[in-house]
């Protein structure tokens, strides 16, 4: 177990260490996961959309 005050300092360090992300890369990044958020649910809803016409397609032809 560590002295509490050492522990302190070796966490100063460690945040020393850190690479913070520039203003813009924070930018370029979030516009990113927006742009690949909203193309999955594109997808998802196509994807979406053919299996509930199949399947009420098939429903229709079966039912008939």
């Amino acid at each position: 177990m560590a002295n509490p005050v050492q522990f302190i300092s070796q966490v100063r360090a460690e945040v020393g260490k850190i690479t913070w992300p520039t203003r813009r890369e924070v930018i370029t990044t979030t516009v990113m996961v927006f742009i690949m958020a909203t193309l999955a649910s594109i997808f998802f809803f196509l994807v979406d959309l053919a299996i509930k016409t199949g399947l009420s397609g098939l429903i229709h032809f079966v039912g008939s």
